[in-house]
This record gives structure tokens, sequence and C-alpha cells, in this order.
């Protein structure tokens, strides 16, 4: 096969090499690619979009080994098989199976990491009904790079235990300071002490130094019961400690988190700051940097979310990294094994990065250009910076990941995120504003069908997203894209209620100003009628909170949309305060949520008597976010006044649906609902 070359000049004198394929020789990554495909190929046809756009992402997870020789991935099966694959760097080299996982309660791979180059620490997570309660639990576990010698390093669960603490702890640092070792968290629970001298007293999470080869640990820092979170500072050292409380009395967590830091020298742990999670007041530490002895961090200035770094030394002083005057600035980049600081990002229209390291700045610019300006993002680098995984993507590109060696200015494709669509001819996404009813000019997405440069006469859809403390932003979406290519305009509104733009746009969250927030979301639909889509075909179609809009904005405007589709929506407030009682949140989703008529009015369940549209709902049966009992409470109440509802139950999936099979059963099942 001979290998294609494209030169990008992108400084004076400089190239990129970029060979459109990466291994010329024996089985390619792109190849074994094809055979990951999670869609059967008898589905995978031209014409059949609910399989294209339904297939899970082919690849999950990607990192770089020290010596930036090796490649590890996940990739993603039939059903919820995840395996792990590791492959050479060089030209030829063939990808080797390392680790299977099938998903549910047997456990899947969630992401892994080399600890050196012949040793990887991955996390698995599993999930499962117990006795009508959705628990899950994780690991961390180490295997070679050559298959074998499979390790957990999370703390073993003991039948003596007093209580279950299913938490399997997280890498907190890569920097072995030890050969072999890692920096992690590791939860401990005492045990029933009747009949030993053995039993362990230890209590809560604690830090641990850990051996990935043979499992041994030693303590780095002591459990602490209240401990949820630690920082280190990329070099070995633990800083910074968060804590938040636990009334056992009634059994809930406290909505504030405490964080504490070990002063440079050690000693005992400081006071640093809190951060109350509900309505985001505090700073909140992310990263420190060792150089300067500084955490940076997030904390509201002029009601918005800005990068703040503060002093180590007990002073309590700040210096405002960078703020926008219009936005939130919610992402800290770091590059390298030691968690380097290297930029900040945020979203306006689209996303931008601050890169504060010149040469970071250089290299990913240039790169965006050499990928005809596409945004690029750094996913790993070799121990020594001499080698990167980048991973670019825009609206009509669901990405790609490129290793790129900046000596050779060489760029080669690797691994495309989503194999299935490499043949589709996706949708520009357009940022706009419309008119909400109060004159509010609200930012929003708009997809249309390929080819088409309006919405005239065009069947169409309003999709509200999730959260609600959360936004969409500009670039790939899988949901709103198969609805595109399936023939409808579709806008995503950032309603008032949405996070990223600041308190004033925040309101009092989705909930508690519904009205205002779903309020946007019908007038997203009215500003497409005057746009020209044809109202007799106007439908809505959100996911988790984006459900519950779509179902309340059927309640505050029954004759708008025809038809709604609501994916793991809340449907009854008071019902979802009460469930938090079960798993300690209920002081948090309490002062979330807040009393008074809202509960009752902002609750479609509570109020079905107003909705005249047909609903269609889907539920996974081990959804964690928002338990399946609401699309029951919501089928129920819709049923009993008469109404026109169907509700389809994924057994055995969670909140985001991740099974292809599934995904592309309900986008058949939506495509055969709404009016087209």
């Amino acid at each position: 096969m001979r290998v294609a070359v494209l030169r990008h000049k992108i400084l004076t004198g400089d190239y990129i090499l970029v060979s459109h394929k990466f291994f010329a020789r024996g089985l390619s990554v792109l190849a074994l690619q094809a055979s990951l495909v999670a869609v059967p190929a008898a589905q995978a046809q031209d014409n059949d979009l609910a399989a294209r756009f339904g297939a899970l992402e082919s690849i999950l997870d990607v990192s770089l080994s020290p010596d930036g020789q090796h490649l590890a991935f996940i990739g993603q099966g039939t059903k919820q098989k995840r395996q792990l694959f590791i492959v050479d760097t060089t030209e030829g080299a063939q990808p080797r199976l390392i680790l299977s996982s099938d998903g549910g309660a047997a456990g899947s791979l969630s992401w892994c990491g080399w600890v050196t180059n012949a040793r990887l620490a991955c996390q698995t997570f599993a999930r499962d009904n117990i006795a009508g309660d959705v628990l899950a639990a994780t690991n961390i576990i180490a295997v070679d790079a050559a298959g074998g010698n499979l390790r957990v390093l999370s703390n073993r669960r003991s039948a003596r235990s007093l209580y279950a603490d299913f938490r399997g702890g997280s890498v907190i640092d890569w920097s072995s300071t030890d050969n072999g070792s890692l920096l992690m968290t590791r939860s401990y629970v005492p045990e029933v002490s009747t009949g030993t001298h053995l039993a362990k007293k230890a209590e809560g999470l604690g830090v641990d130094r850990v051996d990935s080869v043979d499992g041994t640990a030693r303590r780095v820092e002591a459990a602490n019961r209240d401990a949820i979170h630690y920082l280190s500072d990329g070099h070995g050292n633990v800083r910074i400690m968060a804590t938040q409380g636990f009334t056992s009395s009634v059994g809930q967590f406290d909505p504030v988190i405490r964080y504490s830091f070990r002063p440079k020298d050690g000693g005992s742990w400081q006071y640093l700051s809190q951060r109350d999670i509900v309505t985001d007041e505090g700073f909140l530490p992310a990263a420190v940097d060792a150089a300067t002895n500084r955490v940076y961090g997030f904390q509201k200035i002029d009601g918005r979310q800005a990068v703040v770094a503060m002093a180590l030394d007990g002073s309590g002083t700040t210096t405002t990294i960078y703020k926008h005057p219009e936005v939130d600035v919610d992402d800290i980049v770091r590059v390298g094994r030691n968690g380097r600081i290297v930029g900040v990002s945020y979203a306006t229209d689209q996303r931008t990065a601050v890169m504060t390291d010149p040469a970071i700045a250089k290299m990913t610019n240039a790169l965006s250009r050499a990928l005809g300006g596409k945004p690029v993002v750094i996913v790993d680098a070799s121990a020594d910076e001499s080698r990167y995984i980048v991973r670019a993507e825009s609206d009509t590109d669901p990405g790609a990941y490129y290793l790129y060696v900046p000596a050779a200015k060489e760029l080669r494709p690797l691994l495309l995120s989503r194999e299935q669509l490499a043949t589709v001819k996706l949708s520009p996404v357009k940022a706009i504003t419309y008119p909400a009813g109060d004159g509010t000019m609200v930012p929003g997405y708009l997809t249309l069908p390929p080819g088409r440069t309006d919405a005239k006469g065009l069947p169409a859809i309003v999709m509200p997203h999730g959260g609600p403390s959360a936004r969409d932003e500009w670039g790939f979406d899988w949901l709103a894209q198969y609805f595109a290519q399936s023939g409808y305009a579709v806008l995503q509104p950032n309603y008032r209620g949405s996070s990223g733009y600041g308190d004033q746009w925040y309101q009092n969250n989705g909930f508690q100003s519904w009205r205002i927030a779903v309020g946007d979301v019908t007038d997203a639909g009215r500003w497409l009628v005057r746009e020209g889509a044809d109202p007799a075909k106007l439908s809505i179609v959100g996911w988790s909170y984006g459900g519950y809009a779509a179902l309340q904005s059927g309640v505050l405007a029954p004759d708008l949309f025809k038809s709604i589709v609501a994916i793991a929506p809340v449907t009854d407030l008071a019902q979802l305060k009460d469930e938090a009682m079960r798993d300690g949140s209920a002081r948090i989703e309490g002062k979330f949520i807040g009393t008074g008529p809202h509960v009752r009015e902002g609750s479609p369940a509570q109020n079905v008597a107003a909705i005249r549209a047909p609903v269609l709902m889907f539920h996974g049966t081990l959804d964690q976010n928002v338990a399946i009992a609401q699309s029951r409470t919501m089928k129920r109440a819709l049923e009993g006044a008469g109404k026109r509802v169907e509700l389809v139950e994924y057994p055995d999936l969670a909140h985001s649906l991740e099974a292809s099979e599934a995904r592309t059963d309900m986008l058949r099942k939506i495509a055969a609902f709404l009016p087209h």
C-alpha cells in the first residue's frame, strides 16, 4: 500500500508530515477499528442512519507510554464489551489484545494509563441493582503491557467490614519516584473485632504509594473519615485534601466541601478554602503548581468563574490567572506525567484555549492550522514530551487521534473516534441567538440537514441540554447530527438556567427558575417556526434535565410541540428530593431544588392534565443519575389521565445508555414517532 503524504507549511520554513495511514504493513490500528465497530455489519448499511449514529465511539481512551514507543487504547465493541489493546508506534506493528470486559455487573474498563513502559494501571467500573438500590463499584487494576500479572491495586473488600465502601480510589500522581509505583487514594473500612486481634481500624480515604507489580503498599496519608479527594503536586507530594461532612444521625452529606493544604516542607494540614457545591461559591482547588508553590483553581469574580491561583503558604494570597467578561473560565489545561499547567480554556460560541506556555501555544496553533483549523487538544505526552498524542475534531468531524513528533515535524493519524461515520458528510453547526418572550437574547446552536441553508418547510426539533448545570457547545453532537441527517432542523438552546454564562444567566438553576428556563426552551420552538419550520412538525427531544424540560414544555405550552421525547427525565421534584434521602444527598438536593409552590408546579408528573402531545420516554434500569422510578411515575400519571405515552426500558443500562444496540433501537423508535 502506498502511503500518501501531505505537506502543510505551518511556520516559515517548517513542515508537518501527515501520513494518511499510520501503519504501512501488517494489521493497522485503523483496520482493527473496523473489527471493533459496535453495530453488526448487516445493519451498517449506507442508509441505516440509526445504526451509524447510534453506535458508540469506536475508541474510548488513548494513552502514550513514558518513552513514547507504545500506545494503549480501549476499543468499544458490541453490547458493553470494551477491550484494551497495546501497539508499538513503529511501522508495521500489530495491536495486541491485553484485556477484555463485558460491562454491567461484570465490570467495564473506564480508562488506562502507563505506570512504566511495561506496566499499565486501569480503572474498572461495575454497576448492579442490589435489593432495589442501584450501586456502583470501582477498582484500580494493573497489568503488564505484554499481558499477564493482573493485580487489583485498590483495597480489597473484607467480609468482616462494618459497612460497604465501593470506592476503588484513584491515581493522583503518575510521576513514580519508586519504579513501577503509583500514588493513589484508597478507601479503608474498619472491621469487626470479635474473635480476632487483627481487625483493621483505619476508616475513610487515605493515600498510599502502591507497587503496581507486586501490589504492596506503604502509607503516605492516613485514612480520613471525611476525606473525598486529594491533590498531589505532580512530584509525589500530597498537598491538598478535600473533606465533606456527613451527619450520621440523618445520614446526609454536607453541601459544603472544605479544603486543607500541607505546607511545602511538610507538617500538619491547614485550612485553605471551602466551596458550596450547590451555589459554586468559594475557591475550588484543581491543580498544584509545585514551581510556584500555588494551587490553581476556580473562583467567582464579578459573578463568573475565573481561574485563580492561591498561595500554599498560609497567607491566602490569590492571583487572578484568567477571567472572561462574558462566560465562565471552566478548565485548566495540563500536559505530561507531572500535570504541568500550560493554559486555561472557556467557551463562548466556540471553545477557546489560552495557552500560558509559549511552546505549547505555538505547537497547538501550528497543528490546528495543519488540520484545517480544527481545534486541537493534547491527550497525552511521553515523559520527555518528545512525542504527543493529540485529538482534533469539529462540528463536522467526530474526531481523530494523531501522534505528533515535534523534532521530525511529523503528524500521523492513529485512530478515528467514530469509524462508523467516516464516510458520512456531516452538517455544519451555526451559533445563533433568538429572542425570549421578555426580549432577552438566548444563545444556541442550529444544525440543518446537509445542503440546507435555512429551516423553511422543514420538520424541526428543539433539543435542550441536560444538567441543568451545564451548557451546549459548538462541535460534534451525535444526536443532533442524526436528526439533521434525517431531515430535521435542530436547535440546541443555552436557556437561562444553563451554566457557563455566570450567575445572572444561571438564575436559581433550572428547577427553581423553571418558568424562565422552560420558557426559553419553548421560545426556541417559536423562533424555529418564525424561521419557516413547519409548525405541524415541531417536536422536542431532551435527555436528563433536557427530558424534564421537554415534558414541562408540554405543560407550559401545550399546543407548541406536536410530540415529546424524554430520555432519562426528571418528572417529579418532590419525588426527586425523597429519592435523595436514600443516597445521602438530601441536604444537597433539597438546597438545589428548594421549597415552595414551584416544586409541584414545576413537576410534569403533577401537571399531566395540561399535556396534549404524545410522549415517548426511554430509561435505563441502572440509572444512578435519575432513577427509573421518575419515568415510571410519569407513565402512570399520563396513562391515568388518558394521554398517549410509551416508556421503553433498557435493562442493565445507566444514564447515558452506553450500548450501541440500545441507542440504535432508541433512534429507530424516535424516528418512527416524530412527525416528519
